[in-house]
């Protein structure tokens, strides 16, 4: 009988993400799309994750990320909903819609369809915004290797627990 939920290496980096933000008095919040809620999930695994995360977004379609994140329309028009302005929107949106200090975004394409010429399979975009922060927002492009949908969504989530890290 298996008494592990996920791999590993994203619960043992959850649990140090969970006991990090525990220890720093940091409420966090995350918005997937490609993940699906993988972040959340692999926080909430976490005995005690209660006192560091509230809440999560699983914004899949663009209509989503505008009606729940207020995801501007011309932000997807112009970039695409896999850019890191989009991105940026989402993260800011979830640090708007709750009482997070800090807000990590996802959105990418897994594939195994869906990729184009500039945005192939395995392109995942991230962004976090920290309340109260000044300057630039922070914005990321990986690009993942297109081995599978499961490979480029357990990437991504790894890279997403790692920015929510103080």
């Amino acid at each position: 009988m298996t008494t592990a939920l996920l791999p590993p290496d994203i619960e043992e980096l959850a649990r140090t993400v969970v006991e990090a933000n525990s220890a720093a008095g940091r409420q966090v919040a995350v918005a997937e799309s490609c993940t699906g809620g993988l972040v959340a999930a692999a926080l909430t695994e976490i005995p005690g994750s209660s006192a560091m995360f509230d809440r999560g977004f699983v914004t899949y379609s663009n209509e989503s990320k505008m009606e729940t994140l207020g995801v501007p329309l011309e932000i997807i028009e112009t970039f695409g909903a896999v850019s890191i302005a989009c991105a940026w929107a989402m993260a800011k949106g979830a640090l708007e819609k709750s009482k997070a200090d800090v807000a990590v975004a996802i959105s990418g394409v897994a594939g195994p369809g869906g990729g184009t010429d500039l945005k192939p399979v395995g392109t995942v975009v991230f962004a976090r915004v920290v309340r109260g922060a000044e300057g630039e927002p922070e914005g990321e492009l990986k690009l993942f290797e297109p081995t599978s949908r499961a490979n480029i969504r357990r990437a991504a989530t790894i890279c997403a627990l790692e920015l929510l890290l103080p």
